[in-house]
C-alpha cells in the first residue's frame, strides 16, 4: 500500500465518526498535546480559531470564498491573530492531517489551502490508495519527497500527538462540527461572511476598548 501500514491501522483505531468526547484521559495524558500554528501578528487585539476537517465540504467552501477576506481584512492588517486546529473525523482526514504537517510549521497554511482547494479532486479515490497517491501528489507540489511523506505517515508517535492535540481541543471547545469558530470567547458557527464580519467587528471593538 502506499499508505503505510502502521498509520492505516492507526487511522481504523478511530474510525469514523471521532468524536472528542470519546478520547481516553490516559492516553491523552501520555501524548504530547502540539502548539497550535497561528498566522498574523502576535500582538493582534482579537484571536480567531477555526476547527477544521480537510474532508469537510463546507471548510473547503470556507476556505474559497471567506478566507481570502477574512486574511486581506483582519489578519494581514495585524487586527486578527488566526489559528486552525484539525479535527479528525475519519482516516483520511487523519492523513491529509499528517500531510499538512509533515513540512513543518512554515508549510503548514501553504500546504493546507492545497487540501482545501483540491479537496474535490484528491478526496475522489475509489480506495485508500488512490487516495493517498492523491496526497503524495499534492505534497510533491508543496516541495516534499517521497521518503519525507512515507517517514510522516510511518511515524506513529507524532500521529497518537496529532490525534491527543485533536481530541484535547475539541473536548476543551465542545466543537462537534466543522468549521466551528472560536472569536474571542465566543464559539461561533458556520454562516455566512456579512454574519461572521459583524460578529468579528463587534468582538474586536470590544477587544480594543478593553485594551485603551
Amino acid at each position: 500500500m502506499l499508505m503505510r501500514s502502521a498509520v492505516a491501522a492507526f487511522a481504523l483505531a478511530f474510525a469514523a465518526p471521532v468524536l472528542a468526547q470519546e478520547a481516553a484521559p490516559a492516553e491523552e495524558a501520555q501524548s504530547q498535546i502540539l502548539p497550535d500554528i497561528a498566522q498574523g501578528a502576535e500582538d493582534a487585539p482579537l484571536t480567531i480559531v477555526e476547527y477544521a476537517s480537510f474532508t469537510c465540504g463546507h471548510c473547503a467552501n470556507f476556505h474559497a470564498e471567506n478566507w481570502p477576506k477574512l486574511k486581506a481584512e483582519y489578519v494581514d492588517t495585524g487586527k486578527v491573530r488566526f489559528i486552525q486546529r484539525d479535527i479528525y473525523f475519519d482516516q483520511v482526514g487523519l492523513w491529509a492531517g499528517i500531510l499538512a504537517r509533515c513540512g513543518g510549521d512554515d508549510k503548514y497554511y501553504a500546504v493546507s489551502d492545497m487540501l482545501f482547494d483540491e479537496q474535490s479532486e484528491w478526496i475522489a479515490g475509489g480506495s485508500g490508495d488512490e487516495i493517498a497517491a492523491n496526497l503524495r501528489r499534492i505534497g510533491l507540489k508543496a516541495g516534499m519527497t517521497e521518503e519525507q511523506m512515507t517517514a510522516c505517515w510511518d511515524d506513529t508517535a507524532k500521529v497518537e500527538q496529532l490525534v491527543a492535540t485533536f481530541q484535547h481541543n475539541a473536548t476543551e471547545d465542545a466543537v462537534e462540527a466543522t468549521p466551528t469558530f472560536i472569536i474571542g470567547d465566543d464559539k461561533v458557527s458556520n454562516q455566512s461572511w456579512e454574519d461572521l464580519k459583524e460578529i468579528i467587528d463587534t468582538k474586536l471593538a470590544e477587544a480594543e476598548g478593553a485594551a485603551n
